[in-house]
């Protein structure tokens, strides 16, 4: 099973190197760098903007290949984190060899690798997104025995030049195939490469999205990864936006992970499932459906998603998306199969089905039972997320559901079976508390919950600080009053956060 794991991974250091990227070793670095000729190496890591950047090296010798890959580099902290100062900046970034890929955009043949953020210490730094998110794994895990998994569900729009050959239906692109969808050619590609570079995908498709003005044609696509560790989670979609970015510049259109294009029109997501596993067991569902530990995590979601909105929904045009009737949630509250639900429960495989054996009557012998794909789906966050803080703070709100006396309570009283937006189900809205319609209102709740997150020392004060005066710095209490009948202003607006994270 270990052989046909390795042969089928199209990461090219895995199958060289035979062996998971999990054991990779630096001198595995070092091996598949001679034996494949690499000429460059590049360091990649996230900041404070929540962006990936790059430090690139020419690898001159096997003496420097070996130092750099020992003993990191120094960058200037300061410039890469708003509360640090520049008389103290200096910093470390150390190469996680689990994280290498080939780069699969360089002319000349070069190894990718994520880093960590070091002091002048050698201890970790403590305001680093990836390693708040890796204090978080471990609190959850110390405190509960589990592990949290996760996945994102990548939504985009691609902009570009208007074709009439086959014109799209308004808003009816979901799953469409070309040539009705014309840049199915660029998310194939992008899913190709994204699976090089270690992501793991579960599929891709056409969204609903799609609109043309007089000049320009938008049209939304999705990919959609499975749950793997937090890390590897977050990583996963910071790589595969940078690619769709740059094969986007390939092919000469603007790719947007915008929450909202324009008014009217289908927004974007990045939507995070999550499971809570066991030695090795999902623990979401059982024979009865949706498990009380399950639910237990749901309420600690629901519980702290109105400041969740300060690390997944950081931009104004976040809140043009969390309007009724657009697939989109503005109520706390969590349903099965709901897509105006906070948090969803998606259909799931509980039941032991013969579907395989009636669609294919000619298959012979028993049909596998395959458990634990059952998740849930946070469906508030779009792609202007800080997805480390946000992932870290889905960890703590998750371990809290866990570890709270009344989790399964808050769970009961939040479960809604009917569409809350019709005039029927009144009474169900009005027991509801909102999401926050702003900024602004977001950074009060993330103040309110401030104790919260920096409990056992995950997330450092000055992170909290830094996304409360960031949050508040739009100044857009009541943005959706004052924009509101003026496209113009809202076209300007979306403009200006077209390239959010």
């Amino acid at each position: 099973m270990r052989d046909l794991e390795i042969l089928m991974n199209p990461n090219k250091l895995v199958q060289h190197l035979k062996k998971p990227a999990s054991e990779f070793t630096k001198y595995d670095i070092i091996k598949f760098i001679d034996d494949s000729r690499i000429e460059m190496l590049n360091f990649r890591y996230v900041a404070e903007d929540g962006k990936l950047k790059m430090l690139n090296f020419v690898i001159t010798s096997k003496d420097y290949l070996e130092s750099i890959l020992s003993t990191g580099e120094r960058v200037d902290g300061s410039s890469l984190f708003s509360y640090i100062e520049a008389g103290k900046s200096d910093l470390y970034v150390i190469p996680r060899f689990s994280s290498a890929y080939v780069n699969p955009f360089a002319e000349r043949p070069t190894l990718d690798l994520f880093c960590s953020f070091y002091t002048k210490e050698g201890t970790p730094l403590e305001i680093a997104p990836e390693h708040i998110l890796r204090k978080a794994v471990r609190t959850f895990k110390a405190k509960t025995g589990m592990e949290f998994k996760a996945m994102g569900e990548l939504e985009y729009y691609v902009i570009s030049p208007k074709n009439n050959l086959y014109p799209e239906i308004d808003q009816k692109g979901y799953h469409s195939s070309p040539p009705f969808a014309s840049f199915e050619h660029l998310r194939t590609e992008a899913m190709l490469l994204i699976a090089q570079c270690g992501g793991k995908i579960k599929y891709g498709h056409a969204e609903v999205g799609n609109f043309s003005t007089d000049t320009h044609t938008y049209e939304q696509h999705e990919i959609e990864f499975i749950p793997v560790e937090p890390q590897d989670a977050v990583e996963q979609l910071v790589l595969a936006k940078w690619i769709l970015r740059m094969l986007g510049k390939k092919y000469g259109a603007i790719i947007s992970f915008a929450p909202k294009i324009t008014v009217g029109k289908a927004g974007s997501g990045l939507h995070v499932h999550f499971q809570v596993d066991k030695d090795g067991i999902n623990l979401m569902a059982n024979e009865n459906g949706v498990s009380d530990l399950a639910r237990k995590v749901i309420a600690g979601m629901l519980d702290k998603a109105q400041s969740l909105t300060a690390f997944g929904n950081t931009i104004p045009t976040s809140y043009l998306r969390l309007v009724p009737h657009q697939e989109a949630p503005t109520m706390v509250c969590w349903g099965d199969s709901n897509r105006s639900a906070l948090v969803r429960v998606p259909l799931g495989w509980i039941a032991r089905t013969q579907m395989i054996k009636d669609a294919n009557p000619q298959e012979r012998g028993d049909v596998p039972y395959i458990p634990g794909k059952q998740t849930a789906e946070l469906r508030v966050p779009d792609g202007s997320a800080d997805l480390y803080h946000l992932m870290s703070g889905m960890i703590l709100a998750a371990m809290d559901g866990i570890l709270r006396e009344d989790a399964l309570a808050i769970a009961e009283k939040l479960y809604v079976k009917v569409n809350i937006f019709k005039k029927d189900n009144e009474s169900v809205l009005n027991q509801l508390v909102a999401l926050p319609a702003s900024c602004a209102k977001s950074a009060d709740f993330l103040e309110r919950d401030r104790n919260f997150y920096e409990q056992d020392n995950v997330f450092p004060k000055a992170t909290i600080d830094g996304f409360i005066r960031k949050l508040k710095s739009y100044d857009d209490a009541d943005l959706s009053e004052r924009l509101y009948g003026n496209h113009e202003a809202i076209s300007e607006l979306v403009q200006k956060h077209l390239h959010c994270m």
